[in-house]
């Protein structure tokens, strides 16, 4: 009789055990789920987020996506820093020999010609008498279509070129117009200040910093961009409403039927 109690008791003790494992199997499953959904609620979120978050200039792809992606990306942004060290040194070295050591072009051409021209020819004419092989010097030749590739881009930039002076000049932008102006006066103040070769080497020194700079501190222009162009647009509204509306403009184009 003992025993057959016993059993009951057990089974019932057995039981209890069975459902706290289950139950405990249950709610971590419960909590698995709800962890799941609030991190994609969370992901959701940082994606809405990361979209209403201003970039400069109406920025919608990555840096290097807006820099056209590949190798010279990689190479301004500093991807590889041994290559983009080579070329920030070769451009310097360029610039303190012509700027600073004053040495033309012209001689500096024709002097590496003469010095190239005559290691190759010796080379190719000692090569019997040390029984070295002569020089391979390759063949060069400029392929047809990159040629033409490269006259149809330049001819398309300076059409469209002419095409915005051609529209300026009409007087039917004026805020093109001020913003060309003030271009090529800052441009003419600079050409005072040094010559062509110092500021083709500045313009180079921020093309091959600011994206990288950029890239590193995003967030913190971004944010700096976002609240001056808001006191630009205030300041801009403010000229334009005293000053530019009350000029005269240049005449409509004709319109067609």
């Amino acid at each position: 009789m003992a025993e057959h109690k016993e059993e009951p008791v057990l089974e019932s003790v057995m039981d209890k055990i069975s459902e706290k494992f289950h139950g405990g199997d249950s709610s971590s499953s419960s909590d698995s789920d709800d962890e799941k959904k609030k991190g994609s609620s969370s992901a959701s979120a940082a994606e809405a987020m990361k979209a209403k978050i201003y970039r400069l200039f109406g920025r919608e792809r990555p840096v290097h996506s807006v820099l056209g992606g590949g190798k010279p990306a990689d190479l301004v942004l500093w991807r590889n820093k041994k290559i983009s060290g080579g070329v920030l040194a070769g451009a310097t070295a360029i610039w303190l020999l012509f700027e600073v050591m004053e040495y033309h072009l012209l001689t500096l051409v024709c002097h590496c010609l003469i010095l190239s021209l005559a290691v190759l020819f010796l080379w190719s004419n000692a090569s019997t008498f040390i029984n070295k092989s002569p020089p391979n010097i390759p063949e060069v030749k400029i392929p047809e279509d990159a040629a033409v590739n490269v006259a149809l881009t330049l001819r398309y930039e300076i059409n469209r070129g002419f095409a915005t002076l051609r529209e300026i000049g009409h007087g039917r932008d004026l805020k093109k117009f001020l913003i060309v102006i003030a271009g090529l006066w800052l441009l003419s103040v600079l050409g005072s200040c040094c010559n062509f070769l110092t500021l083709s080497y500045i313009v180079f020194m921020v093309l091959y910093t600011v994206p990288v700079l950029y890239e590193k501190y995003e967030d913190k222009v971004d944010a700096f961009g976002e609240k001056a162009m808001i006191e630009l647009k205030k300041y801009y509204a403010i000229f334009n409403e005293k000053c530019l509306s009350k000029i005269p403009k240049g005449p409509l184009k004709d319109k067609k039927h």
